[in-house]
């Protein structure tokens, strides 16, 4: 069974595609910079920790009205 659900993480974003594009680009910047932010997470993999960062609310997309297409996810503190 996945963790954290797909329900629940579809509440924190509107699509799947987002979803997976978000965990994506968040466990790369992971990898290459080792800086998690789940201070216990239960996955060993870093696209498993990305999505333990988007159900906690640490990890977010959203898009500036400025640029036609913002894919950069947002890290909150």
């Amino acid at each position: 069974m996945l963790n954290p659900s797909i329900d629940s993480l579809l509440n924190k974003l509107n699509s799947k595609y987002t979803l997976v594009t978000v965990a994506a680009k968040r466990a790369r910047e992971m990898q290459e910079k080792n800086n998690g932010m789940v201070q216990k997470p239960v996955s060993f993999k870093s696209v498993g920790k990305a999505l333990e960062e988007i159900d906690a609310g640490l990890l977010f997309y959203s898009t500036d009205k400025k640029t036609a297409v913002d894919t950069t996810p947002t890290i909150t503190e």
